[in-house]
C-alpha cells in the first residue's frame, strides 16, 4: 500500500461548511464571506461574452488585466501575478520559499490557510500572542526565529476584521530581517482603502509582497481569481510555481470589467460597511462585545466556548449559519458575513433571542 509522505498525513483534512438547513426552515448562510450583492453588471456581461472564445487558451501573461490593475492602483505592471483566487498564490509563496528545515510566522488568530500552505512545504508553522485581537508587532518579532523566513500577516485579519495602521506595518518591516520575505495580505483591502494608507510602496524597497483578490469587494468569488504585488526578483522565482493558463477567459475578461467599475465597488463595500455596522450595534446592545470590523463581516466574542457552540446548535436550528472560529484559536468566537439587511436583522433577532433564552434557563 502506497503511503503519503508523513506531513501530509498528519494534517487534517479541509473542513467543508455544513449548509444543510433543517427542514421547513429557509437557509441564511452567513459563514462564508461572500459578497452581499453580484459583481458588476459589465463584469457579467464581459464573462459571457467570453465564452464565445473558450475554444482558445488564455492570456498565459494576462496582459490586459495585468495593465488595468496597474492604471488603477498606480503600480507597476510587471510586478503583478495573477492566481486562482489569492490562496492560490499563497501557496505557490510557501512552495518557492519554504521547505522542512524552515519556518513560517503569523499572528494567533491567523487566517487558517497560512498554517495550511506552510505545513503543505514540510515547513514549521509559528504564530505570535494579538493584543485585543490585533496583530501585536512586538510579539511577533519576539517570535522570529533563526528558521524563520515567511511572516504572513492579513491587514484587515480574517477572521478578526481588525487592522493595523500603516505606520506600524512600516515599522514591524523595518524591524524584521531583510531576509524575511513579509506576505501581507489584503482580501479586505477595498473596505479599509478609504482611510488613505496603501502599502504598494512597500514591494519596491523591500523583501514584501501585497496580495489582493477580486472574491470579496469585487464579488467575484465564484471565479476565483486574486493577485498581488511582487519585488521583481521575487515574482521571477514565484512564476516558476504557477500554473501556465491559470486564469479562464471569462474570468480575465469578468476582472477586467469589474475593475473598470470602481463605482459598483464601492457601491457594494459602502453598503456592506452600513448593514455590518448597524448589525454590530444592535448586537453590542445584547451585551456583545464586537471589535470594530474593516471587512465584509464581524466577529462575535461569547462568554466561552460552550456558550458558542450552544449558540451555534441553535442558529442552525433556525436556519441561520455562521461560522465557528476554532480553527483560528478562538473557539468562545463565530463570525456573521454581512448579508442583506432582512437576514443580518433575523440575525440579530435570532442572538437576542438565545441570550434571552439563556439568562432564563
Amino acid at each position: 500500500m502506497i503511503t503519503p509522505n508523513p506531513h501530509i498525513a498528519g494534517m487534517a483534512a479541509y473542513a467543508l461548511a455544513d449548509l444543510s438547513a433543517p427542514p421547513g426552515k429557509r437557509l441564511i448562510s452567513l459563514s462564508q464571506n461572500e459578497s452581499l450583492r453580484g459583481p458588476s453588471p459589465r463584469a457579467i456581461t464581459a464573462a459571457a461574452d467570453a465564452i464565445t472564445n473558450a475554444h482558445l487558451y488564455p492570456d498565459p501573461d494576462w496582459t490586459t488585466l495585468r495593465t488595468a490593475l496597474a492604471t488603477h492602483h498606480g503600480i507597476d505592471a510587471n510586478g503583478i501575478l495573477l492566481g486562482s483566487g489569492s490562496l492560490d498564490l499563497i501557496g505557490c509563496i510557501t512552495r518557492t520559499y519554504l521547505g522542512p528545515s524552515d519556518a513560517a510566522l503569523a499572528p494567533a488568530h491567523a487566517y487558517p490557510f497560512f498554517s495550511t500552505a506552510t505545513r503543505l512545504t514540510g515547513a514549521r508553522f509559528d504564530t505570535a500572542p494579538e493584543t485585543d485581537l490585533h496583530a501585536d508587532p512586538d510579539a511577533l518579532l519576539s517570535a522570529v526565529r533563526p528558521e524563520t523566513k515567511i511572516l504572513f500577516l492579513a491587514n484587515p485579519g480574517n477572521p478578526t476584521g481588525t487592522r493595523l495602521p500603516r505606520a506600524d506595518i512600516l515599522a514591524l518591516r523595518d524591524a524584521l530581517p531583510d531576509q524575511i520575505l513579509l506576505v501581507l495580505d489584503e482580501a479586505y483591502g477595498e473596505f479599509s482603502d478609504h482611510l488613505s494608507e496603501p502599502m504598494f510602496d512597500l514591494t519596491q524597497t523591500s523583501n514584501t509582497i501585497i496580495l489582493r483578490t477580486f472574491s470579496k469587494a469585487y464579488a467575484l468569488a465564484g471565479l476565483r481569481i486574486g493577485w498581488g504585488l511582487f519585488p521583481p526578483h521575487i515574482a521571477a522565482e514565484v512564476r516558476k510555481t504557477l500554473n501556465p493558463n491559470n486564469i479562464t477567459l471569462p474570468t480575465l475578461a469578468a476582472a477586467e470589467a469589474a475593475i473598470e467599475d470602481q463605482d459598483w465597488m464601492r457601491g457594494t463595500c459602502t453598503q456592506t460597511a452600513r448593514i455590518r455596522d448597524t448589525f454590530a450595534a444592535n448586537i453590542r446592545g445584547l451585551g456583545f462585545d464586537i471589535p470594530q470590523s474593516f471587512t465584509n463581516f464581524t466577529l462575535i466574542p461569547f462568554t466561552s466556548a460552550q456558550a458558542a457552540a450552544e449558540a451555534d446548535i441553535y442558529l442552525k436550528s433556525e436556519g441561520l449559519f455562521l461560522r465557528p472560529q476554532s480553527g483560528a484559536a478562538l473557539p468562545h468566537v463565530l463570525r456573521a458575513t454581512t448579508g442583506v439587511q432582512q437576514d443580518m436583522d433575523i440575525a440579530a433577532d435570532l442572538l437576542s433571542n438565545w441570550t434571552k433564552g439563556r439568562a432564563q434557563s
